[in-house]
């Protein structure tokens, strides 16, 4: 696939790039992509959820009344899980979320993802660029350009561009990554996926 190389400026540069068919051409993988999917969304919990049990609550030493003779029922603490004040029954615990996928289907799902793009017609390659200093005005100046403003965009850089980064951190709808930390799920959360020519060279560099 062949795709126009804009300028900055949106208009074209009359360059053009060949998409790899083994990247972007495949037959997209669902269930993969599913697996994939599912796997960063349970990595970015934290685990931390913690609730008392009746032996961390405070209080609750002395047994309240007597066992017999008042007519109700016994109770051995105010920190039973019956009482308001007590322990939680079966309460969350810190835990590990995480899930472990192997590499080469963590490959075939980005593979795929990118291939529901360009079948979609989602890609957009400009030339790559760089700001002197962080300017969010700039940046959101390129995606006017673009005719992408106000949609859910994804750029992705060559190399780590922490200007870049910065420009478009306070863009609302946009996320800058470097091409090589690219994953599955923001690739397809996003409605148009936004290219640095270097960034097409270096996914075909480390996914064929």
């Amino acid at each position: 696939m062949k795709l126009d190389v804009y300028k900055i400026d949106g208009s074209k540069s009359g360059e053009s790039v060949e998409l790899s068919d083994n990247i972007f051409g495949i037959e997209p993988n669902d269930h993969v992509i599913y697996l994939s999917v599912k796997a960063y969304l349970a990595n970015q919990r934290q685990g931390t959820h913690k609730t008392k049990e009746r032996s961390e609550v405070r209080g609750g030493g002395k047994k309240p009344w007597r066992q017999k003779g008042r007519g109700t029922a016994r109770a051995g603490t105010t920190r039973s899980p019956l009482w308001i004040g007590g322990g939680t029954i079966f309460g969350p615990k810190p835990r590990n979320y995480r899930q472990k996928l192997n590499k080469k289907v963590k490959q075939l799902a980005l593979k795929s993802a990118f291939s529901h793009k360009a079948n979609a017609e989602q890609i957009i390659v400009v030339e790559d660029f760089n700001f002197e200093s962080p300017k969010t005005k700039d940046f959101a100046s390129i995606l006017n350009s673009l005719n992408v403003n106000g949609k859910k965009s994804l750029v992705l850089t060559g190399d780590f561009q922490e200007i870049v980064y910065k420009s478009g951190k306070n863009i609302a709808k946009v996320k800058t990554l470097e091409a090589s930390k690219a994953n599955t799920y923001d690739v397809l959360n996003s409605q148009v996926l936004i290219l640095q020519k270097g960034a097409v060279a270096k996914i075909e560099s480390l996914l064929n």
